[in-house]
Parts: C-alpha cells; sequence; structure tokens
C-alpha cells in the first residue's frame, strides 16, 4: 500500500533505509530531512570548522546513500552506522588535509591571543573558537568521541556502536579528553567545557 507523505515521518530510521534499497525517493527525503542538520554540524565541529567542506562532505554522504544504499548494514541502528561512515570520511580527510592542517596551527599558534583573567567576563565565542582549537589537536577518536557526546547528544551506547568498541573505552576517552582540555584551556572556568562548549552550530 502507498504511504502518503507525513505518514514517512512515523517511520523509524530502518524501516525508511528498507524504503531507500527499494528505490522510494520520498523514504530518502525523510531519512534527510531527519539527519542533515545533525550530520552538517557534525563534519563542521569535525572538519575545521570549514562550512563549506562541511556542506561538501554531508552532500557526498547523502549522495553516496541514494546511489548505493545497498552499502547500508541492516544489522546496526542506522543512525550509529550514519555517523561511522561520517567519522570514517573525516579519517580520511585528516589524512589528505594534513599539510593544510600543520599550516593551520602554526598560523593560529602564531596569533597574539588575549588572555582572559580567570574566566570573568569570558566572551563566548572567543571561548568556542578555543575549544575548536584545542579539540584539532587532539587524536581523532578522541575528538569524535567528544563532538558525539557532548555536541549530538549521543547516548555512551550509541558512540560504542560507532566504534565498535566497548562502552569502558568510550567513557575512558571523555575523561581523558575533558581532563585534557580543563589542562589546556585554564584561563576558563573548567565546568564550561560541557555547558558552552557544544553549542556551535553551523
Amino acid at each position: 500500500m502507498a504511504l502518503f507523505g507525513t505518514e514517512y515521518g512515523k517511520l523509524g530510521d530502518e524501516r525508511l533505509m528498507e524504503l531507500v534499497v527499494r528505490g522510494d525517493e520520498r523514504a530518502f527525503a525523510a531519512l534527510y530531512d531527519r539527519y542533515n542538520r545533525r550530520v552538517l554540524n557534525y563534519f563542521y565541529r569535525m572538519l575545521w570548522s570549514d562550512r563549506e567542506m562541511a556542506q561538501d562532505y554531508l552532500q557526498d554522504l547523502f549522495t553516496k546513500l541514494a546511489t548505493r544504499p545497498q552499502s547500508y548494514d541492516p544489522s546496526r541502528p542506522f543512525q550509529t552506522w550514519l555517523f561511522s561512515v561520517a567519522n570514517n570520511m573525516c579519517k580520511n580527510a585528516y589524512r589528505h588535509q594534513a599539510v593544510v592542517k600543520e599550516a593551520a596551527v602554526h598560523l593560529r599558534n602564531g596569533v597574539d591571543r588575549v588572555e582572559a583573567t580567570h574566566g570573568i567576563g569570558v566572551d563566548r565565542e572567543r571561548f568556542r573558537d578555543r575549544l575548536d582549537e584545542e579539540l584539532d589537536k587532539l587524536d581523532p577518536d578522541h575528538k569524535a568521541t567528544f563532538v558525539m557526546r557532548f555536541n549530538e547528544d549521543m547516548a555512551i551506547k550509541e558512540i560504542a556502536a560507532v566504534f565498535a568498541c566497548s562502552e569502558g573505552t568510550v567513557k575512558s576517552r571523555i575523561f581523558y579528553t575533558l581532563k585534557k582540555l580543563a589542562e589546556r584551556m585554564k584561563e576558563f572556568d573548567p565546568k564550561t567545557l560541557q555547558q558552552h562548549g557544544t553549542a556551535r552550530t553551523v
């Protein structure tokens, strides 16, 4: 029986993917509407806050999904599979952009920065820029875990599924990352890391 447009939004991700595999364009549109903003923000945070690059990667990801829907593993929740693919794309980007990233780090480090006075009157935009700068210095898996947990609000269990690792490993990465950020951003109140560090959107 044919589905009406409004009914697609009520279907679960996995059911929508079943329909996408069968060539249902409305099902694909429903998945795109459901995830495009979240995935765009994820790419934005992971790919050096480059909005244009994030949009290109978003388009590439959903183009692959539209042209090769059979690549989806139906034994996995769609959300964790989707972010796993996105994370692998970011890792490829890191390899290809290694030289550019190295130059960007040197340029940023060469800019004089005005230190905040013990976190008093801290500019939130400046805090977010500093957070992004420090996240770029982390191991890609630790950065991705931080973004998934605090920016995408994904559960520990879901993140573990994305990386195919234990929940303990995810918790360890989060603890390590927060500890490192607190050490490197002492001019800010460490408590603001979780409160404000993930509010940035495209």
